[in-house]
């Protein structure tokens, strides 16, 4: 053990067992997830070689064979909780995306989520079995987050009862889904239906894209891999385009609308149901965001811990660059944010299972909020945690620019999330636009709940663009009073973005071009809104943490995320009356006392999200902190020293040099 290392551990002033707990959500998870992570290390099938010295071919076939094999121990464990899925996944590929990652999280939860009983049995039972691998082809070549303009169609036949699906155009061809371009024989394919000559949006289609048994592509489809991507060189993201391929009626996902055998159209309750997958799949990305962060906290966080240079004073040994303010500054709120952004994600799950459970019992009230906290916090969250894995690279030096580093790898692998599942702009859109028509309903005099609820304090007298008669911050270290500040900061920010829209149609513009000629406004009031939401959370989380020690360093970090968010938006704060002038200086100073506190902690607090150096990836990170012996022999595995003579040089350089 490294012994800076060491030294960094005993000097934690709390129990870093119980932060995990906190952080698992129970000690209970915590010792389940131990037990899973134990079978896969000691599993002799499953320890991993380095990625980066293969071909992209070779990482996809490397990828699915340890897909199969964790299908294999899966079905042995009998896991069937998706939670624990994840788990088992996550330490079986490392953390990497994989040719059977949409069958698990879109293909199998849409069936199972939009299945009538009779294609449950159909399909999802022999999708669960992998007798049957799916991938969900939705986005298209023009087409993304704009469903209502994806191009294929689904013609229906009544002579026939069958769907005819055609792409009519080069750019209505399915592009981007994982698993399509090799894996997958079937695909849940979202394509316009058109029944008894009119068109009923976008719906959701059980086809077959290959043959069972021999794997070939089936008449009339035209299927291959999209090529190598920024990222993601494991997974086969494919394209796919029909011509006239006819299925049966009964392939249509039917739980919510149906197709008769006439051809006539029965609508479901509300449009919304059918994109259950995707909401899903947002909630679970906030946590995706604490995850993905957390891995290159850690690795820079011990990086840091073990780097010593430069000096502090001058003549005395060189210091661990934790030391210097200004890498504490960079990757301190970033831990911060780290938890902040578990205890969100962790809500997030906690809504969309209860909310779920609503729905199935015909309540579809909150279905419109979950669809925009889960738009706007997708985005809100991958945005700073994508930023932040970059600001942990470059925190390593030149070290962090390697591979070995494990942080490029964690990068490309997350970015991807900033435009799938909905494009971060657009999913800030369809927030904002949510807060707008909220923030509408209170002037008409409608009592808003939930996560809105902060608009019912909006006086309808009180119509500036400014919230007077507020009470400033008067303690900047108390937790409540900062949720009330970035409850403030949100309100007052949708008000003004409400205010600039409410001008427009004053004017004469229709209700589409004012909101667009406002939507930077309004992506700031929904940015603003989420913020509140997440530090909102973590200070909820607070008060179920009763150990004492941990409760404490919680609490520092809390209030780091929270002063740190303000000092970062302070003209928000201002422009609002939450904050006087003078407080900001006060802030800042506050905020480098905190960096004092956390840092005999922050190797700790990092130990503490339990990544495994396998999970890593990193010779950065390692957790023995033996950081440069280890560089030095990853470095001579490149397949460039396999000879101490590279070809080049006798076919190229030599000639070259005997013609001087």
């Amino acid at each position: 053990m490294n012994p800076d290392l060491s030294r960094e551990r005993a000097t934690a002033s709390f129990n870093t067992e119980i932060i995990t707990y906190i952080l698992d959500g129970s000690p209970e998870r915590t010792h389940r997830r131990r037990e899973l992570e134990s079978i896969v290390a000691n599993d002799p099938d499953f320890q991993h070689e380095d990625l980066n010295f293969l071909s992209r071919s070779e990482r996809y076939e490397v990828a699915v064979k340890k897909s199969a094999k964790m299908v294999r121990h899966m079905r042995r464990l009998g896991l069937v909780d998706h939670e624990e899925i994840f788990w088992f996944k996550k330490l079986h590929l490392v953390g990497f995306p994989d040719p059977l990652e949409v069958h698990i999280v879109m293909f199998v939860p849409t069936l199972m989520n939009q299945s009538t009983p009779e294609q449950f049995k159909r399909f999802f039972v022999p999708a669960w079995k992998l007798q049957i691998i799916g991938t969900y082809a939705q986005t298209e070549l023009g087409h993304g987050t704009h469903l209502r303009g994806l191009e294929t169609t689904a013609t229906y036949d009544p002579s026939t009862q069958e769907f005819i699906l055609n792409s009519p155009t080069v750019t209505s061809t399915k592009w981007w889904p994982g698993g399509l371009g090799k894996t997958a024989n079937y695909a849940v394919v979202v394509a316009q239906l058109y029944t008894q000559g009119e068109c009923k949006g976008p719906h959701g289609f059980v086809v077959p894209i290959r043959q069972m048994g021999t794997h070939e592509p089936l008449p009339g489809l035209t299927v291959g891999d999209i090529g190598p991507k920024f990222g993601f060189n494991e997974t086969d993201n494919g394209f796919l385009k029909f011509d006239k391929v006819r299925i049966p009626r009964e392939n249509m996902l039917m739980k919510y609308a149906q197709v008769e055998p006439d051809g006539t159209y029965v609508k479901p309750i509300s449009n919304k149901l059918n994109y259950g997958s995707m909401l899903y799949l947002r909630a679970m990305i906030v946590g995706d965001s604490a995850r993905f962060l957390s891995m290159a906290c850690t690795i820079a966080i011990r990086y840091s811990a073990v780097r010593r240079q430069s000096e502090i004073r001058p003549g005395e040994p060189e210091p661990q660059i934790l030391d210097f303010q200004t890498q504490q500054y960079t990757l301190f709120p970033l831990l911060a944010t780290t938890y902040a952004f578990r205890f969100m994600g962790l809500d997030m799950r906690k809504a969309y299972y209860r909310i779920t459970r609503d729905i199935q019992q015909g309540n579809l009230n909150e279905l419109p909020e979950l669809h925009a906290l889960s738009a706007g916090l997708k985005a809100f969250t991958t945005w700073v945690a994508n930023s932040g894995i970059e600001e942990c690279r470059m925190s390593c030096g030149g070290h962090g620019y390697s591979h070995c580093s494990g942080i490029p790898d964690i990068y490309v692998t997350f970015t991807a999330a900033c435009t799938y599942e909905g494009d971060n702009m657009v999913m800030m859109l369809q927030s904002a636009r949510f807060l707008f028509k909220s923030y509408t309903k209170t002037l008409s005099g409608e009592h808003l709940g939930g996560t809105v609820s902060y608009l019912n304090d909006v006086s309808l007298q009180n119509q500036t663009q400014t919230l007077p008669g507020r009470p400033l911050v008067t303690d900047i270290n108390d937790l409540g009073s900062l949720v009330e500040a970035f409850k403030q900061r949100a309100a007052w920010l949708v008000v003004a973005a409400s205010k600039n829209v409410q001008a427009d149609l004053n004017r004469g513009k229709c209700k589409e071009d004012a909101l667009n000629e406002n939507s930077v406004v309004l992506v700031r009031a929904a940015d603003a809104h989420c913020h509140y939401m997440v530090v909102k959370a973590f200070v909820e989380k607070l008060s179920e943490v009763l150990d004492m020690a941990a409760h404490r360093i919680l609490s520092v970090l809390c209030l780091l995320y929270a002063l740190h968010g303000i000092s970062r938006n302070s003209g928000d704060f201002l422009q609002a009356s939450v904050l006087a002038s003078s407080q900001i200086n006060l802030i800042q100073q506050r905020i480098k006392d905190l960096l004092e506190v956390i840092r005999p902690n922050a190797v700790a607090l990092v130990d503490a999200f339990e990544h495994s150096d396998s999970q890593l990836g990193s010779v950065l990170g390692r957790y023995d902190g033996n950081v440069y012996e280890n560089m030095f022999e990853w470095a001579k595995k490149s397949p460039l020293n396999k000879t101490p003579v590279h070809e080049s040089f006798h076919k190229y350089l030599k000639p070259l040099q005997s013609n001087l």
